[in-house]
């Protein structure tokens, strides 16, 4: 267990150092725009599919590897990818309404917890 933890760790360190190399090149670079965030979510979505069609069809990558690589990596580098997985997985499945209700709920819920976690902040930023 504390073996695949440093492996999935590894792939995170790397995930995120990747993700700071971006948004650091992207800086400045298109006014109002988050092309940083909008780079490294494209780019992940790319980078899991490519790992998980690897893994489904080349026999090259082993369990570390896919902690290595997919919890790790992509992890690190965004969630964002795992997220537009599921989304394909459910429709894969011909799962299309849990799958407009997944996309739905995850960005509404999300905007709304950025709102409350802000929220919480200023009325208890003073105490």
């Amino acid at each position: 267990m504390i073996k695949m933890m440093l492996i999935a760790g590894a792939g995170g360190f790397l995930g995120t150092c990747g993700r700071f190399l971006v948004q650091r090149f992207c800086a400045g670079t298109s006014g109002g725009f988050p092309l940083g965030t909008f780079t490294v979510n494209v780019a992940g979505c790319f980078l899991i599919g490519l790992f998980y069609g690897l893994l489904d069809r080349v026999d090259l990558f082993g369990p570390g590897d896919r902690l290595l690589f997919i919890t790790g990596f992509c992890g690190g580098f965004t969630t964002f990818s795992t997220f537009a997985f599921d989304i394909c997985e459910l429709g894969g499945k011909g799962e299309w309404v849990w799958s407009v209700l997944y996309i739905m709920a995850s960005l509404i819920v999300g905007v709304l917890m950025v709102l409350a976690g802000r929220l919480v902040v200023r009325c208890f930023a003073g105490v």
